[in-house]
């Protein structure tokens, strides 16, 4: 099938980065996103611990992210791959290859968080580090993972019969990309400014041959994070981009055909406000529950143990019986006894029942109903 270049939109040659902003056109916006950024950001700084409430968004992300990519699975597939897979098994049999991928974004960005807090900066190398891993298995495992991209590529529509904008050549790749890197660490636009110049350049270069738009996306998460903007990294931007997918990719579009940077600022910024007020919401719901759940659990389980038991199943809200023995911190004994109190007290659900070596799966519906997409 021969594609039509005729509504084609060739990358911005010479005219990164912008030279001028006018601030008038987007400054409202700037500042009620930075506001918005600013209460989820107190949330997260109130948070019991962040890391174990917010695991369920990281998930979410990860599932919507790769579905702006044609990649559709579960929250609830994830969870249970998860449940019965060990942390860097990948290469399981009879599991879908969208799974696989939805997987390998999450874990692409975790193992990023972790490598800015061991002290690597955000870096081209780094860049290339996820991409590694985020195509290490699966379909992408032939599109070159690590590498820059050695032929041209391009956006199509939805039908895939009209290209609709051409990235940068490859030829030009590499001082397109150290122009980005320079951009990120000398200029002095704010942060959200920044970071949204910074996704929309990355986009435009397209520098792997695969994955670029979900490493946009984890981008932004990254610079709003590692530049102190929120004090822990769990941003997550693809919601509102999966529902305005059509006017993201025009307003990216007319950064290249017009040079009209400032209307992709006013996009950029509300999809932070936006993204930032669920963002707040959905995390208040999960700390509200979770406050309401230590003492439901206290209660039911009468035990020293039972915010172990509830740290378990907040972190891994769908589980296999033997993993929440062997991983939750808890004695063998207790932890049998309490899968059994939560059951009684329609605190878990039975996904699939214990059969012969393979132990029950559990759902923590209360959290899933507040997560699930």
């Amino acid at each position: 099938m021969e594609l039509n270049l005729e509504n084609a939109v060739h990358y911005h040659y010479d005219k990164f980065p912008p030279s001028t902003l006018n601030y008038e056109r987007f400054i409202a916006l700037l500042v009620k996103a930075t506001d918005a950024v600013a209460r989820y950001d107190q949330m997260l700084k109130n948070m019991h611990d962040s890391e174990i409430l917010l695991a369920p968004l990281r998930n979410q992300e990860a599932v919507i992210s790769s579905r702006m990519e044609g990649t559709v699975s579960t929250m609830d597939e994830i969870l249970k791959y998860e449940a019965d897979h060990d942390a860097e098994e990948e290469n399981a049999t009879n599991v879908r290859h969208e799974i696989i991928e939805t997987i390998l974004y999450r874990r692409a960005l975790s193992s990023t968080q972790q490598a800015i807090v061991d002290g690597h900066p955000l870096s081209q190398s780094l860049i290339k580090k996820i991409h590694q891993q985020l195509l290490s298995f699966g379909r992408g495992a032939s599109k070159s993972p690590g590498e820059y991209k050695n032929e041209q590529n391009y956006l199509t529509d939805k039908l895939k019969r009209n290209i609709l904008f051409i990235p940068i050549s490859p030829e030009k790749l590499q001082e397109g990309m150290d122009k980005l890197f320079q951009y990120i660490k000398d200029s002095e636009h704010p942060t959200l400014i920044k970071a949204g110049i910074t996704h929309i350049e990355f986009e435009a270069l397209h520098p792997f041959k695969d994955g670029n738009g979900r490493i946009g996306r984890m981008l932004v998460t990254l610079m709003l994070w590692s530049s102190g903007t929120i004090s822990a990294p769990h941003f997550y931007i693809s919601g509102y981009l999966e529902e305005n997918k059509d006017l993201y990719i025009d307003t990216m579009r007319n950064v290249s055909e017009q040079g009209d940077w400032e209307s992709w600022c006013n996009f950029f910024l509300k999809a932070i406000e936006q993204q930032a007020i669920r963002n707040l919401a959905i995390a208040e719901d999960i700390s509200t529950l979770y406050e309401n759940m230590k003492v439901v659990f206290s209660e039911a389980l009468s035990s020293k143990w039972s915010v172990n038991a509830l740290d378990y199943v907040f972190t891994n809200p769908v589980f296999r019986n033997n993993k929440f023995v062997a991983n939750s911190g808890i004695p063998a004994s207790s932890a049998a006894r309490f899968t059994r109190v939560l059951l009684e007290k329609n605190l878990i659900s039975t996904l699939e029942e214990a059969s012969g070596r393979r132990p029950a799966l559990y759902s923590f519906e209360p959290l899933m109903n507040l997560v699930r997409v």
